[in-house]
């Protein structure tokens, strides 16, 4: 069995913990997302941070395509691996 991750780059926290919350009821995951405040370089201000939305896919049942789409839904992406 692989471990698989996806990655969901949010633009705040309010954001990411919505995803986070709606993400496991979407897509039944079984493991509970892990969130990540990701500074950007160089900032050292909590404004300037994006949250992270870590998902283990272990199973690779996930479609990144409707990850983009969900992430989309708040203004945020999938990193692409």
């Amino acid at each position: 069995m692989s471990d698989v991750r996806h990655v969901l780059v949010l633009p705040d926290r309010d954001a990411a913990e919505e995803a986070a919350e709606a993400v496991g009821d979407r897509f039944g995951l079984a493991e509970e997302p892990q969130l990540v405040r990701d500074a950007l370089a160089g900032e050292d201000d909590a404004e300037d941070a994006q949250w992270l939305v870590v998902l283990t896919d272990s199973e690779e049942r996930l479609d990144p395509k409707e990850l983009d789409e969900f992430a989309a839904e708040w203004d945020g992406w999938r990193e692409e691996p």
